[in-house]
């Protein structure tokens, strides 16, 4: 097959890049998977809203009643679902790609759980005295203090992906034991919200305490990792070749690092330990469109939207009247596969 049969070719005056066909197809295909499971699920609920009545809804021109159950109730939480799971699935990819093992991603190197344990921290001691919009700050604090420790005590001679992974569990396991503890010493109002953080769930999110803040995190980190992402694609080859090509490799693994850190912890501040869904996501994109991070950045998010949507949605359907927390649908699948890749990967030095 010719190279142009593959690829769009773009070029101009000041630069030039190839588009995958096949890429660009199952990106446009998620991408329609995501609108419609947006609609199926906000229309899904104790008032059942046909796609049609909801699309108007949405736009203003459905009926009063339907309207407010979309606009006011149920299309934040769906959204909130796109944002956060897109913020993992861009997450978990960066790291797999860095660190170059298919084991690595927030939960397993122990970003979750310090993000977590920030933001359990910040409604115990600064919930009544400053604005909840400075929670993804505590959130992204805790999770970058978790990864630079869970980095210290990985280091020997470098850093093995197998050590790295054991060690971020065992931190993840020892911050949601201080996160527990903090729950239970607190007054009841913070035990409701820490046990929301602990199972992961986007219940009862709006505009204003969710959408709105997230919306800025999510908007500003994933374009920045894209324009970034062809840095890992080089790493990939080899530290060797792509000081060879010139790529700075301390300084832009730093810098993805950061950022992708930056990202889960704010996704955690609002949506909790949705585990596994950095896990999955980047395995099930790197099935679809290979390896290429230019590809793989955009299919991961939309695959991580995905299936928190699913998830969310499954949480709310499958178990009526009752509203089963997302985090808990991920687990019980991401689990498993955690299992089985850790068992693959036991070999590994």
């Amino acid at each position: 097959m010719k190279q142009s049969d593959r690829y769009y070719s773009i070029r101009t005056k000041g630069f030039s890049f190839l588009i995958a066909k096949k890429a660009m197809l199952i990106t446009f295909i998620l991408l329609l998977a995501v609108l419609v499971t947006m609609i199926l699920s906000t229309g899904i609920g104790s008032i059942y809203i046909k796609p049609t009545e909801v699309v108007r809804a949405v736009f203003g021109y459905g009926a009063d009643s339907s309207t407010m159950i979309v606009r006011s109730l149920r299309l934040p939480r769906v959204i909130v679902a796109v944002l956060i799971g897109a913020a993992l699935g861009v997450s978990g990819s960066i790291l797999q790609g860095i660190v170059r093992n298919s084991l690595t991603s927030p939960d397993t190197i122990g970003t979750t759980g310090g993000a977590t344990l920030g933001a359990v921290s910040f409604f115990f001691f600064f919930s009544d005295k400053v604005s909840i919009h400075l929670l993804p700050v505590a959130a992204i604090i805790g999770a970058f203090a978790a990864t630079l420790l869970v980095y210290m005590f990985s280091w020997k001679n470098g850093i093995t992906p197998l050590r790295l992974v054991l060690i971020g569990t065992g931190f993840s396991a020892a911050m949601s034991s201080i996160s527990y503890l903090m729950m239970l010493s607190g007054p009841i109002i913070l035990a409701n919200q820490s046990l929301t953080f602990m199972t992961g769930s986007i219940y009862g999110v709006s505009w204003q305490k969710a959408v709105y803040p997230l919306l800025p995190w999510v908007g500003i980190l994933i374009p920045a990792i894209f324009l970034l992402s062809r840095h890992v694609t080089i790493q990939s080859l080899g530290e060797e070749v792509a000081r060879g090509v010139g790529s700075n490799v301390q300084r832009q693994r730093f810098l993805l690092i950061m950022l992708s850190v930056a990202l889960s912890g704010a996704a955690v501040a609002f949506g909790g330990a949705i585990n596994f869904i950095g896990l999955m996501a980047p395995h099930m994109a790197r099935k679809l469109v290979g390896p290429s991070f230019g590809a793989l950045v955009p299919v991961s998010a939309l695959t991580g939207s995905l299936l928190l949507l699913l998830a969310d949605l499954a949480g709310r359907f499958l178990f009526q009247p009752l509203d089963i927390p997302a985090g808990v649908f991920t687990a019980s699948i991401g689990a498993p596969i955690f299992i089985y890749l850790l068992y693959r990967s036991r070999n590994r030095s």
